[in-house]
């Protein structure tokens, strides 16, 4: 009999924020699968680290980690034969994805090429943003206010259009693209609505206003949160730093 495929939102980095069903299905799992870096460890496995078992097997999914591009579908069809073998043996695997799985998660990509063949069931986690807004002390957004959800890739003009249209904003996967966003918030004049967030639930968290960065880049584990809605108590929410 064919085992169940788990797809498991461990959270933004706090191993507290894993869910309890997260955490049943984990430790119950003989199969645990995950990205890693090509250098380094895994972040997605150093959230659930201390719930780990010897006798489980890991199946590290090796993304490399750099700015060209690669063979993305060669990565995830290597790592879907490999727990498509592990499932066919009859037995569960856990696929660990940091935030939340359907939520810009890579474990979309599995899901893709082992949905028709297998039993999946997704066990949604604490996306990065519902934890920025927390760690941030500053709603998301309140009544009919538009919230917005951004990756930094897409071109100036696009951002912009869909700024413009936004009553609140997250942006997100910052890196190397946080000196132009920056930028193109300056320019609208949105600087002071917004709010820069780096490393959230984790002992290195940083939360300040985005005018008060000093430096010219940022991590990938960052976030911009912009609130230009009609709730101006919120827009007075400035954070604090971290």
């Amino acid at each position: 009999m064919s085992g169940t495929l788990y797809g498991l939102g461990v959270g933004p980095g706090d191993p507290e924020l894993l869910t309890l069903k997260a955490h049943r299905i984990l430790i119950a799992a003989p199969v645990v699968a995950y990205p890693a870096p090509d250098s380094g460890e895994s972040f997605a496995r150093s959230i659930v680290a201390s719930f780990l078992k010897p006798e489980q097997r890991e199946i590290p999914i090796v993304v490399p980690m750099r700015v060209e591009r690669f063979p993305a579908r060669a990565v995830y069809d290597k790592a879907a034969d490999e727990i498509g073998a592990a499932l066919a043996a009859g037995d569960d695997v856990a696929v660990l994805c940091e935030g939340d799985p359907f939520f810009y998660g890579s474990f979309m990509y599995l899901f893709e090429r082992l949905a028709g063949a297998h039993r999946i069931e997704i066990v949604p986690g604490v996306s990065s943003m519902v934890a920025a807004a927390a760690a941030a002390g500053r709603p998301l957004a309140a009544r009919n206010d538009v919230l917005t959800v951004l990756p930094a890739p897409l071109d100036d003009a696009a951002l912009q259009a869909r700024i413009e249209a936004a009553d609140a904003l997250a942006i997100i996967k910052i890196g190397r693209h946080f000196n132009r966003i920056r930028q193109l918030l300056q320019t609208l004049n949105l600087e002071a609505a917004s709010l820069y967030l780096e490393r959230v639930t984790l002992t290195s968290e940083r939360v300040l206003p985005l005018g008060a960065v000093t430096e010219d880049a940022a991590p990938y584990f960052s976030m911009i949160l912009v609130y230009k809605g009609a709730e101006h108590w919120i827009t007075d929410l400035t954070g604090s730093n971290r």
